[in-house]
């Protein structure tokens, strides 16, 4: 069992203690509940393609044993005497970050994803010195600063990815201006991100486009998500029938690729965004940027402030994650089919489905 003097509370959850990947129950021990702290008794947690990477290494950053998870729900079960915004018996979020300088100009501009010293949910070092532990857990201790709160009408199951891949798209497209009705937006990939954007590009009233090398997904895209238009990318007419087409393009593909053929899909000034994180360069030829006047640029999880707007707004439009709800007993087998890109289209943990017996 880990232990530090000031960490009391012993927690049940579940672990990777090397770079095999497998998942094992695990006894560890969180701080007490501070004057800016609130506990949450974890109820949901969502399984990232980040998780994947920590419990295998590939960053080779992993400290073990790592408790993944960094898309969860749950009820405040206390509060500090510090803390007014929320009460025992909220139903709240938390997504990737733990803990940031909350000094630097990014910080005092709500975007503490940016800080140079920010502490991720899971294998980050906390204030306190402490490396920190995911959602596959049955409780957690946060930060006030890095909590938000869940609408009521959004059921804690389906939102807890939002924490993690609905506020991954939703920031640049609030950022680069993309959510103005009538626009043309193209999503590449049609994952966990990409149909997270093709939700919000259709609330918001853009004309969306799915870009994908699985043709199989033009009826998931068209019928299910309501895109707009399909292209499978590896069609040479396909592409080249929509060139000049897209104000703007939300790259979510985590595999090496070009974005050469993507780029000419936009219109002249127009914007390409990754939000995908390939292991190795992606290719980028000039030619499509200097004879489009096009934009590529790059984006990852946004501040709170933001984190708590987008869930307002998904509240307002309804708008949830579509996923497969597994039991903890199952973590492995999932993890194994995320790998294979295998879910439609984010596995989520019920954390309480089966208590875990250790």
């Amino acid at each position: 069992m880990e232990t530090t003097p000031s960490h009391t509370q012993v927690v049940e959850g579940w672990a990777a203690r090397d770079s095999s990947g497998k998942i094992t129950p695990y006894v560890f021990k969180r701080r007490e509940n501070g004057v800016d702290d609130v506990t949450i008794k974890v109820l949901f947690c969502g399984m990232c393609h980040t998780d994947l990477h920590y419990i295998k290494d590939d960053w080779g950053i992993t400290m073990y044993p790592v408790v993944p998870g960094h898309e969860i729900t749950g009820v405040i079960t206390k509060v500090g005497s510090n803390v007014s915004n929320f009460k025992v018996g909220d139903r709240v979020g938390v997504g990737c970050l733990a803990a940031s300088c909350l000094d630097c100009e990014y910080c005092k501009d709500s975007e503490e994803n940016y800080c140079d010293q920010v502490q991720f949910t899971y294998n980050g070092i906390f204030w306190d010195g402490s490396i920190t532990y995911g959602g596959y857990s049955e409780m957690l201790v946060a930060n006030q600063r890095f909590v938000v709160h869940v609408p009521d009408n959004l059921p804690l199951d389906s939102t807890a990815p939002l924490l993690c891949a609905g506020i991954t798209v939703f920031s640049p497209m609030k950022h680069h201006g993309m959510l103005v009705a009538g626009k043309k937006l193209g999503v590449v990939g049609l994952g966990g991100l990409g149909h997270v954007a093709v939700k919000f590009g259709k609330a918001f009233g853009l004309h969306v486009t799915v870009i994908s090398t699985s043709p199989t997904k033009e009826q998931e895209a068209r019928d299910h998500l309501g895109a707009d238009n399909f292209i499978f990318s590896k069609d040479g007419k396909q592409m080249k029938d929509a060139s000049r087409s897209l104000d703007y393009i939300i790259d979510t593909v985590s595999a090496k690729h070009s974005l050469g053929p993507i780029l000419e899909l936009l219109k002249v000034n127009g914007k390409l965004v990754l939000v995908g994180a390939p292991d190795k360069p992606v290719d980028l030829p000039s030619f499509p940027l200097i004879f489009g006047k096009r934009v590529v640029s790059g984006s990852m999880i946004g501040g709170m402030k933001e984190t708590q707007e987008m869930l307002e707004l998904c509240g307002k439009h309804n708008i949830t994650c579509d996923i497969e709800l597994i039991k903890p007993n199952c973590i492995n087998e999932a993890l194994e089919r995320l790998a294979r890109n295998d879910v439609r289209y984010r596995f989520v943990i019920d954390i309480n489905a089966i208590k875990c017996s250790l």
